[in-house]
């Protein structure tokens, strides 16, 4: 890609060397044609001399008329030198009185006219359009004088028709002129419009650039914000299982410790033992991003009512699960995301709410699934944020932002003393096969 590093907005293209070409030809045609033509119309006149009863005197005052020409000619080449091209005061100066020489040399000999021709290559560059019409007109008199066969006509048939040749050669020299304009206008208006294209092409290079940069800037935060959004969700799994498996570890392993009965310590160490493979495979399922292990043969209802009944013999605490509803079948997210909701809630009643009895309560109701998990515990100030959820970062936050992530909420009731009610609601997302 051409490095736009540096380049004005409003700078103008260089000029190509056609464009240079195309501007340089009308220079050309203006400055050498009158020369060219005078030349050519001396050699015609002196040749033709004799044809036209040229006489000594003429030859003289044509002589004179040449000279003029030629002075005028080497006048007008300084001036233009020095000023800018286009109509000016210098200019219609010059081209009246070329006009005015080309004539008295028509008058002397007609085959002089080549020399009036040359207004019709410049008159719209010489003089002010409003004197273009008049300017034409002196050059079609000389022209039309020379098609009568010279100046002045013979006999009053002779005028009429020199009259009706100035009035055609006026329109037809007029419309060439028009057309040429208008050629010209387009010429100008295509060279405008390469002049804007370039600038365009210059933006888009300028923004394809841009525009590279910040693709390659987006691929780094989506790559920075996957690699933190990943750590978030095995943070999350981890809290939520192996760390609440290990609690329930320590907690059966404490027993064990306390305990002077064979039957019970072995009745506490086999859930112990039971409670660490079951963290040993949710840690494999959680950093291979898969369903936990509850949902590996059972449906939500099912895996949800195994896990309160494991969760009140290992606790102490009665619970039970209430199915509302028309059960069907659900989305693997949707369904993993309502049991770890219904599992940190459970941990939170056994680790902090103390209470006696929970409920747990899973609700089909149409367009939404809710899950209900209430106790009759100590309660707290839901607007106070508890320290252990801070500190952890993972408690209601969590569950909260599970609930969010499939576009749900998660709502939160408690009073202190009056116990806690907590209630997920996501979209009733059906399976995908």
């Amino acid at each position: 890609m051409a490095d736009t590093e540096g380049v004005a907005p409003d700078a103008s293209p260089p000029v190509t060397e056609p464009q240079a070409a195309h501007h340089a030809q009308p220079r050309l045609l203006l400055r050498f044609s009158p020369p060219v033509l005078l030349g050519v119309s001396l050699v015609l006149a002196a040749a033709t001399s004799s044809l036209v009863g040229m006489g000594g005197a003429d030859w003289w005052a044509a002589g004179m008329l040449a000279v003029a020409a030629i002075v005028l000619q080497l006048w007008w080449d300084r001036v233009a030198a020095r000023s800018r091209p286009g109509p000016s005061a210098a200019g219609t100066t010059y081209y009246a009185l070329r006009s005015a020489l080309a004539f008295g040399l028509a008058w002397f000999n007609p085959f002089c006219a080549f020399y009036a021709a040359a207004g019709c290559f410049d008159t719209e560059r010489l003089v002010p359009r409003r004197w273009v019409p008049l300017g034409v007109l002196a050059t079609a008199a000389t022209i039309a004088g020379a098609q009568i066969g010279g100046l002045p006509p013979d006999d009053t048939a002779s005028w009429v028709f020199y009259g009706l040749l100035v009035a055609i050669n006026t329109g037809i020299f007029l419309t060439v002129q028009q057309d040429a304009e208008k050629e010209e206008d387009r010429a100008r208006k295509r060279a405008a419009t390469i002049r804007e294209l370039e600038h365009a092409n210059v933006a888009l290079e300028r923004a394809l650039v841009e525009n590279a940069a910040l693709h390659d800037q987006l691929l780094l935060q989506a790559r920075e914000a996957g690699i933190a959004d990943e750590r978030r969700r095995l943070a999350a799994e981890i809290h939520d299982t192996v760390a609440q498996d290990l609690t329930g570890v320590i907690t059966q392993l404490q027993v064990v410790t306390d305990t002077r009965e064979q039957e019970a310590a072995r009745v506490h160490a086999e859930r112990a033992l039971q409670l660490a493979r079951h963290s040993l495979g949710e840690a494999r399922r959680a950093v291979a991003n898969l369903a936990p292990i509850a949902l590996a043969d059972d449906d939500l209802p099912e895996a949800l009512k195994k896990t309160v009944i494991g969760w009140s013999e290992r606790t102490g605490v009665h619970a039970e699960f209430t199915l509302t509803g028309s059960d069907k079948p659900l989305h693997e997210e949707v369904q993993a995301t309502l049991l770890r909701i219904a599992a940190e809630a459970l941990s939170n009643a056994a680790r902090h709410a103390k209470a006696t009895r929970v409920g747990v309560t899973l609700s089909y109701m149409g367009e939404e699934v809710v899950l209900d998990v209430r106790d009759d515990g100590h309660g707290f100030d839901p607007s106070v944020l508890p320290e252990r959820d801070t500190a952890s970062g993972f408690g209601l936050e969590g569950m909260r932002a599970r609930a969010e992530r499939l576009a749900g909420d998660l709502t939160v009731e408690s009073e202190p003393g009056l116990g806690t009610a907590v209630s997920a609601r996501v979209p009733s997302v059906p399976y995908e096969r």
